[in-house]
């Protein structure tokens, strides 16, 4: 009698701790993604290193600059930027961009995303343009095939046409300093 009645105990000792072994195993887990020094909030991108997409988007409408054409890249490093005026942290890095496009040595483009013309205008007549290409992305299809996340991100560009550098998020002071333009300089003295 006391064999049946230890077996149905022993299940809901099993039943009970499986929640903590759970949890002891998610903790074990978050513990080692924090000690292991790794920047959990870099978003790696699988086309680092591949060309840019074969992209010819239109220009906007009004700006009497040219559209977005990734053959322009050619010859010379791009930052290439996917803001929107609805996106709120685009008008936060805005300055950085107004700033980095005084920086000849590259060429700034940007990717309007799923924006109306009339209010991309009036974002960039507003707070200043710093492109010197701006092509439009109603639908947000050609942003699928640069794998953009959401806006903004910016793209670095190198001279042979390849995606050498990939920021998500807001570009900052910091960020330009540390890890943006690192990037462009090293794309700057490849060959």
């Amino acid at each position: 009698m006391s064999s049946e009645t230890e077996t149905p105990t022993r299940g809901r000792r099993l039943f009970v701790l499986l929640p903590l072994l759970v949890f002891l195993g998610l903790a074990g887990l978050f513990l080692w993604q924090l000690l292991s020094g790794r920047d959990v909030s870099e978003v790696p991108s699988a086309l680092i290193g591949l060309p840019a997409p074969q992209t010819n988007l239109p220009a906007l409408e009004g700006s009497n600059l040219p559209g977005l054409d990734s053959r322009a890249f050619a010859g010379k490093v791009t930052l290439v930027n996917v803001f929107a005026s609805w996106c709120a942290p685009c008008r936060e890095e805005h300055p950085v961009l107004l700033a980095l496009s005084q920086d000849k040595r590259f060429a700034m483009a940007a990717l309007n995303y799923k924006d109306r013309p009339e209010n991309a205008r009036r974002f960039l007549g507003d707070l200043g343009n710093p492109f010197q290409a701006i092509g439009v992305d109603e639908a947000g299809r050609t942003a699928i095939d640069w794998g953009v996340y959401g806006v903004p991100e910016t793209f670095v560009i190198g001279k042979d046409g390849r995606i050498a550098y990939k920021h998500v998020g807001p570009l900052t002071a910091e960020a330009v300093r540390d890890l943006l333009l690192p990037q462009i300089d090293k794309a700057l003295a490849a060959h």
